[in-house]
């Protein structure tokens, strides 16, 4: 796909990529779509800031993540009901007037103006489709055999937007509907023992859906290296983006 026009103004101050995209001096990576640009900065581990003209998305805002001056949400795409991820005062602090916040039933309970969205349905806000990809543990459980992430609690989602998807995966495995998606161009993949998966085994997943670009996320701890090293010769893009700040 060609660069769109806003792209290449971008790109004077921007380092371009073979991906199509640009990465700016503090690390957010610059999308060219069929629509506008889309630019996501790495805030902290889960956490994430999703940009498309005057449209503002965070991902799962949660402490430690830097949130102090950043400007107010239009929307807020909540995970799962772990303190890494839903966090009620910074959903508040980014909140202004008609701030939508889309989250699984279970943050729901504690964030109450969540708009509900299940695992695999869809909703529409202005120029995004917004999908709910189920997220949970199959083999990585708790001493007591209860999966730190159960089945149909937590949301993954698949934001399309312009002709491009972008997958934000939260605490999962590799589990089947994840290594069913199709047509994926940027995937955000966790990789954190004992709570999701092994680097290894984020790659073998990774490998099923084929995404044109990974960037591994949710990784504190993990040999992110080993992941990237899994994928070469697969013809996957892998960048690594620094999700631990001082």
């Amino acid at each position: 796909m060609k660069l769109t026009a806003a792209l290449f103004l971008t790109a004077a101050l921007c380092l371009i990529n073979g991906s199509g995209a640009a990465v700016a001096a503090d690390e957010t990576q610059i999308f060219g779509t069929e629509r506008s640009v889309v630019r996501i900065t790495p805030l902290y581990h889960a956490s994430a800031m999703v940009q498309v003209g005057r449209d503002i998305i965070y991902i799962d805002p949660a402490k430690p993540a830097k949130i102090e001056g950043r400007t107010a949400a239009d929307l807020i795409l909540i995970t799962d009901i772990h303190g890494d991820h839903m966090d009620a005062a910074d959903v508040a602090a980014l909140s202004k007037a008609g701030t939508l916040v889309i989250a699984p039933a279970a943050v729901a309970k504690t964030i109450t103006e969540a708009r509900v969205l299940d695992n695999g349905k869809s909703t529409r806000w202005r120029d995004f489709k917004i999908t709910a990809v189920p997220m949970y543990n199959i083999s990585h459980n708790q001493p007591s055999g209860q999966p730190y992430h159960d089945k149909g609690r937590g949301n993954g989602y698949v934001l399309n937007y312009g002709n491009r998807n972008f997958y934000f995966a939260g605490d999962t495995e590799g589990v089947p509907e994840m290594r069913a998606l199709k047509d994926i161009d940027v995937a955000f993949i966790p990789m954190n023992l004992p709570y999701t998966m092994t680097p290894a085994e984020a790659a073998d997943a990774v490998k099923a859906f084929k995404p044109k670009l990974v960037i591994p996320y949710h990784h504190k701890g993990q040999d992110v290296e080993v992941f990237k090293k899994a994928l070469e010769g697969s013809g996957i893009q892998v960048r690594l983006l620094n999700w631990y700040p001082e």
